[in-house]
C-alpha cells in the first residue's frame, strides 16, 4: 500500500471536525491527530470518536485535563507528527500560526476567513487545483466564494459567462452560536459593495467579471444566492444545465419536489442520513433556473457549514502531491464522503 499522508487538524471547531471527519475517511490519509484550545464537548466528542487530541496551549491542556479528556500531547508535539496541517482556527489565530509551520516544513492550508496575501494562492479544486500542486501553502476559499467560483467556473468552462452579477442573501451566524449573536427581525446591507465575495473569486479566476452584493437576514440555516449572468451568447435552458451538470459538486434542487426553502433542503440531508445534515455540494434550484435570450437567471444555496470540508481535502491531495490530476482527487474524495449529483430522483454517486 502506498504511503498516507499525515494530516493534522488544528482548530476542532464548525469547520475542523468536519475536516477531521473527512480525511478520516481517505484512503490515502491519516488523521494524526486534532487539536484546540477548548475542554468542552466539543473536544470531549473528538476524543469519543478515538481522534487523538492535543492541547493548542499549555493553559489548555490543564483545562482539558481537568475536564476529564486525556491530552496526548501538546500542538508541537502534534507538528513534529505530521507532513499537512489543515488550520481551521479562529481569524487572527490561524494567520499567527502560518509562520510557524512555515519553520518547521508542514505544508499548510488555511480558511476563507484568512486574506489570500497570507499564502499568496487561494484554492478550489475544480478551477485551480494544479497551480497549488508542491505549494507549502494554500487557503481554501470561503464558502460563499466556493459557491460562486463552482457555478460561474462551470458557465465559464463552456464558453456562457461574460458577466455575472449577484446577490448574497447571508445567514447571520453559525447555528451552533445562534444564542451568542446575530440579527433579530431585520435585514442588514453591508455597507460595501461589492461584497468581499466577488474580488475573493477573482483570486481564484482572475478574469470573472463578477460583482456581489450581500445582505445579512435573520436566520443561521445557510446562505442563499441570486445570480443574474450575461452569457456570451444566446442559449438553452438545456444547454446551461449541462454546464452545470458537467461540473463536480452542484447538486440540483426542485421546488416541486417541495425543496421550497433553505430549510426543507437542510431537513432532507437530515432524512437522507448526512452527517450532522450536511451539504457539501451548491444546491441549485433547476426548475426555477430561466434563460431569456443571452440573460441567465438562478438561485442556490450554501451550507456554510460544510460546503469548503471536501475542497481542503483536495487541497491536502495538491500540496503533498499525492495526486496530479485535479478531478482524479475530487473523485476520490466525493466518492469517500458521499457527495451526490442529483438528491432526489435517479441519484447516482459522482
Amino acid at each position: 500500500m502506498a504511503k498516507k499522508v499525515r494530516v493534522a487538524v488544528n482548530g476542532y471547531g464548525v469547520i475542523g471536525k468536519r475536516i477531521a471527519d473527512a480525511i478520516a475517511l481517505q484512503e490515502d490519509m491519516e488523521l494524526v491527530g486534532v487539536a484546540d484550545v477548548v475542554s468542552d464537548w466539543r473536544i470531549q466528542v473528538a476524543e469519543q470518536k478515538g481522534y487523538r487530541v492535543f492541547a493548542s496551549t499549555p493553559e489548555a491542556a490543564s483545562s482539558m485535563k481537568t475536564a476529564g479528556v486525556r491530552v496526548v500531547g501538546t500542538l508541537e508535539d502534534l507538528l513534529g507528527q505530521v507532513d499537512v496541517i489543515a488550520d481551521a482556527t479562529p481569524k487572527k489565530v490561524a494567520s499567527a500560526n502560518f509562520e510557524r509551520y512555515q519553520a518547521l516544513g508542514i505544508k499548510s492550508i488555511f480558511q476563507g476567513g484568512e486574506k489570500h496575501s497570507l499564502t499568496g494562492h487561494s484554492f478550489v479544486a475544480q478551477a485551480n487545483y494544479a497551480s497549488a500542486i508542491g505549494r507549502k501553502a494554500t487557503r481554501v476559499v470561503s464558502c460563499n466564494t466556493t459557491s460562486i467560483v463552482r457555478t460561474l467556473g462551470a458557465l465559464k468552462n463552456a464558453g456562457l459567462l461574460k458577466k455575472a452579477r449577484g446577490v448574497l442573501v447571508r445567514r447571520a451566524t453559525d447555528p451552533w452560536e445562534s444564542d451568542h449573536s446575530g440579527v433579530m427581525n431585520t435585514v442588514v446591507p453591508e455597507k460595501d459593495i461589492p461584497s468581499h465575495q466577488g474580488p475573493d473569486a477573482q483570486t481564484v479566476l482572475p478574469d470573472l467579471d463578477v460583482m456581489t452584493i450581500a445582505v445579512v437576514a435573520a436566520h443561521t440555516t445557510s446562505h442563499l444566492h441570486a445570480w443574474s449572468v450575461e452569457l456570451t451568447r444566446e442559449a438553452s435552458k438545456e444547454e446551461v444545465l449541462e454546464a452545470f451538470r458537467k461540473a463536480p459538486r452542484i447538486a440540483f434542487l426542485r421546488q416541486g419536489d417541495g425543496l421550497v426553502a433553505l430549510n426543507s433542503t437542510l431537513e432532507l440531508m437530515s432524512d437522507l442520513g448526512r452527517p450532522r445534515g450536511d451539504m457539501w455540494e451548491v444546491g441549485l434550484w433547476e426548475d426555477s433556473l430561466t434563460v431569456r435570450g443571452n440573460e441567465l437567471f438562478y438561485n442556490y444555496q450554501v451550507y456554510n457549514q460544510a460546503i469548503v470540508v471536501p475542497e481542503t481535502v483536495d487541497a491536502i491531495r495538491a500540496l503533498s502531491g499525492l495526486e496530479k490530476d485535479g478531478l482524479a482527487s475530487i473523485r476520490r474524495t466525493d466518492a469517500a464522503m458521499g457527495l451526490e449529483r442529483n438528491f432526489l430522483r435517479a441519484a447516482t454517486r459522482v
